[in-house]
Parts: structure tokens; C-alpha cells; sequence
């Protein structure tokens, strides 16, 4: 889908994400023009049995190269690694679960059982769409659905306390979807694709204030040191004082033709903010006046593939131990130093996905289902499992995460599942399965020893 302007978002929408620009159009298309005589080549057509005889022996080379090898480095087998222990978290006030958007390992899910039910409003529809996950702030959760309402429950029990819908009920924007929240300092803040920000009084539900945006704003917000962080979808990186809502500074990276119906959100780090952009590029910025401190471009384009042209960033980035870790939807995963912005090592995985770094690894899934424990400092793969591997295509599914809890490595399946697998070595622990409506694109959140989903059907799933 070319990337959405100003205007109302789309009327029909994929579970995912349908993206295209014209020339992605053109060059996935070619193979199916139809009108065109086919000339006949030996080897192939009616007669492919009594040509391929003809054929003079030899090696083939092929003509275009394939996709870079991703497999399990032959000097790491049988070498283990280490890990955090697991630690309670009392809050989870951005959709990464701190500035950094990179939590350890967290104690929570232990028994891996539902606990609690909640339908929260609008869930994943032709006309609405989940695009961030809930956030905790002192003992309570707060939810946006696929339109603009914001509801506020008790983080243990699900009891609902207050709620705030915000979408617009007449004009050109009376049709949108996307957005997220954030919390900081007893304050919700609140983006949306009904173009504004807004902040909202988290104990009473009251607006504080409402700004509006010159474009949609898909992703959450990231709130940090009185500032807020919003990423629009003509890939602006916008920034409002917290208190007032006044526009701080704003950041224009690349223009992109064609982009990814997924929004990221920052990280922050100290006076840093890192921001990832559709166009590739992950930039690092001074976070008091947006100066460019440095740019990385996650961009490794196949010529077999027409849509490794869509290079969106669209997981979130992870600062953890001084290193910057994020992969494209294009096939690039890397490790930059936060400091100087000089790439450590990078890995051939197309990815929409933020990464998980933990100890001395990082754990990342790609497109294809592919959950990957690589070796922090050099890259290095310990394994592969390959989830979709077995499956025919119509019985594979799309997975979220990955998230280290209480020992486990999660992955949340599109079909209604959550998959438990062992951190070390892949292997399957458990498997929660839940209705298949309840299946997510987003990785659930933890706070308090309790798991929260928010499942495509519009419930909050809370998982002991």
C-alpha cells in the first residue's frame, strides 16, 4: 500500500500488513503479464523430457544470487551462554517496557494459564487496527482499541476504572486507525491515526491536552525527560513538550515511496533518542534539539525479491550494554554502538519484529518464522528454530516476539497460540493455546508475575 498521506486511512485492511509503492508493483508483477508470446527455450515447455537429454552436462551457477545462509555457527555447538535471572516488574509504561526498550528477562507467566478476560473495544477489522501494545503504571493497565478509546483497569483483576473515546465522529477523519500510549509521570499520553496527540489525567481519565498533527501517527509515543517522542506515517519524527503539548522539534529522515501499515516507536537513552524510519535508516539524535549524531541504513535489497524494496524499521530498536539492536523488514539485523554509531555485526534476516537481547545473546524472529539465538557481541548464530519449517503455507503462522519470561523464550502466534521455548536450545517447553480469535500480531507485556495479550478480537488476555 503506498503510504497514506494526510487523508483518511484505508477502508480495507490486512491482519498484517499489505504494502507496495509502483515500482514494487511493477517488478513483482512482470512474471504474471499476460499477451506475450513465449519463445521456446530447450529444457523447458511440452517437450522438457526429450530436451533436457540435450542439455550439455556441466555445473549450473546461477545467475542471480540467493539469499545469504542463515545458520548455526559450527564454533558454538554444544557452547552455552548466560542469562539473567528473571526479575518482577512493577510498571510497563512504554510498549517496550523502558526507555530502552530492552527488558532483560522478566518474571511472569510462570504457570502459563489464563487468569482473566477482558474485551477492551474495537479489535482488528476492515476499518480498525491494533498498532501498540497496553502499558502498566502504578498497579493499573491502560489499553488502546482499534479506534481512539483509552480504557484504564486494574492491572490484577481486569476491573475497569475509566474509559475515553476520542475518535472523531464527523468530518473527512471519522475513519482511522493506529496509534498507541504511553505512561509517565501519572499521565497517559496518547497518539492516533486520527491525526493528534493527546495527554490524558491517568487517575481520572481527563484531557489534559489535544494536539493535532499534520499526518497520522501509527505508532506510540515514547515520553522521556519531558518530551514526546511520535513517529507520523510520512515518517516525521515529531516532538511536543509534555507538559503543554507545544511542538518541540521535528526530524525529516529519507522520503520513502512505499512503506509498511506497522509504526515503531523510540528509544531512549540518556540525552540520546534512537528512531527508526521506513526508509531504512536508524538514526541516533541529541533528544534536547534533534541534532544528527549518526545514521544507520538497514537496507540489503534482493533482486529475487520485490518487497525486500520496503525497508521499514517497524520493530521497535533495543539500547542494551552500550549497543543499539534492530532489523528491517529488507533482511538486515544489526548491532550498532550506541556511541559512534559503527556497526558491529549485521545478519541476513528480514524482520517486522523488535529484537530481545538478554545476557550474551539476542533473540530476534524474521518473516518467515524463524526464531534466531544469536551471540551478542560477534553475531554469531548459537541456533535456529524454524517454526513455519514443516508446515504447508496455509497452515503456517505469522509469530510476534520474542520475549524471555520466567525462563522461557514466548512467541505469540497469529492462530491463537503462545509457544514456550526453551531460551538455550529452542526446544519446545509449552504451549498455551487460546481461542483462535485470540490470536495477536502484537508481543504481550508483563507486569507483577502476570502476562497481558491484547488479542485481535479487542480482549485483554491476562496470563498467570
Amino acid at each position: 500500500m503506498i503510504r497514506p498521506g494526510p487523508a483518511n486511512a484505508p477502508r480495507r485492511l490486512t491482519r498484517m500488513v499489505l504494502v507496495a509503492s509502483a515500482a514494487t508493483m511493477l517488478a513483482a508483477g512482470l512474471t504474471g503479464c499476460a499477451g506475450f508470446n513465449t519463445p521456446h527455450i530447450p529444457g523447458f515447455g511440452p517437450h522438457e523430457k526429450k530436451a533436457s537429454a540435450r542439455v550439455a552436462p556441466g555445473q549450473r551457477i546461477p545467475v542471480l544470487p540467493s539469499d545469504q545462509a542463515l545458520n548455526p555457527a559450527p564454533a558454538l555447538k554444544g557452547v552455552d551462554f548466560s542469562l539473567p535471572p528473571p526479575q518482577k516488574l512493577a510498571d510497563w509504561p512504554v510498549p517496550g517496557g523502558d526507555l530502552e526498550q530492552a527488558i532483560d528477562h522478566v518474571d511472569a507467566g510462570a504457570d502459563l494459564q489464563v487468569a482473566w478476560r477482558k474485551n477492551i473495544g474495537a479489535g482488528i477489522t476492515k476499518l480498525t487496527h491494533f498498532m501498540a501494545p497496553p502499558v502498566v503504571g502504578d498497579g493499573h493497565i491502560f489499553v488502546m482499541d482499534g479506534r481512539a478509546k483509552v480504557t484504564a483497569m486494574d492491572a490484577a483483576s481486569g476491573h475497569e476504572l475509566w474509559s475515553v473515546d476520542l475518535s472523531n465522529k464527523r468530518g473527512p477523519d471519522r475513519e482511522a486507525f493506529g496509534g498507541g500510549i504511553a505512561y509517565a509521570g501519572g499521565m497517559i499520553y496518547m497518539s492516533s491515526g486520527y491525526r493528534f496527540v493527546a495527554a490524558i489525567d491517568a487517575r481520572t481519565g481527563k484531557v489534559a491536552w489535544k494536539i493535532e498533527t499534520s499526518s497520522p501517527v501509527h505508532g506510540a509515543p515514547t515520553v522521556a525527560n519531558g518530551r514526546v517522542f511520535v513517529i507520523d506515517v510520512v515518517d516525521q519524527l515529531q516532538v511536543y513538550d509534555a507538559k503543554t503539548g507545544a511542538s518541540d522539534w521535528t526530524y525529516q529522515p529519507l522520503e520513502e515511496p512505499a512503506r509498511m501499515l506497522i509504526a515503531s516507536s523510540p528509544a531512549v537513552s540518556g540525552d540520546e533518542v534512537v528512531a527508526p524510519f521506513a526508509s531504512g535508516e536508524l538514526v541516533a539524535l541529541t533528544a534536547a534539539n534533534g541534532t544528527d549524531l549518526w545514521t544507520d541504513v538497514l537496507s540489503l535489497t534482493n533482486r529475487n525479491n520485490a518487497l525486500s524494496e520496503i525497508r521499514d524499521i517497524s520493530g521497535r530498536p533495543a539500547i542494551y550494554r552500550g549497543s543499539v539492536y534492530a532489523g528491517s523488514h529488507s533482511g538486515v539485523m544489526t548491532a550498532v554502538d550506541l556511541r559512534t554509531g559503527q556497526t558491529q555485526w549485521s545478519l541476513p534476516m528480514a524482520m517486522i519484529s523488535a529484537p530481545w537481547p538478554a545476557g550474551d545473546v539476542v533473540y530476534a524472529i524474521n518473516v518467515g518464522g524463524d526464531v534466531v539465538c544469536a551471540a551478542r557481541d560477534s553475531g554469531q548464530v548459537y541456533w535456529i528454530r524454524r517454526l513455519n519449517e514443516p508446515l504447508r503455507k496455509k497452515f503456517r503462522s505469522n509469530w510476534s516476539g520474542p520475549m524471555l519470561a520466567s525462563n522461557r523464550l514466548l512467541l505469540v502466534s497469529d492462530k491463537g497460540a503462545i509457544l514456550a521455548l526453551d531460551p538455550h536450545t529452542g526446544k519446545d517447553l509449552k504451549t498455551l493455546k487460546l481461542n483462535k480469535k485470540e490470536g495477536s500480531f502484537l508481543s504481550p507485556v508483563a507486569t507483577g508475575g502476570l502476562l497481558y495479550l491484547l488479542a485481535d478480537d479487542g480482549e485483554l488476555i491476562a496470563i498467570r
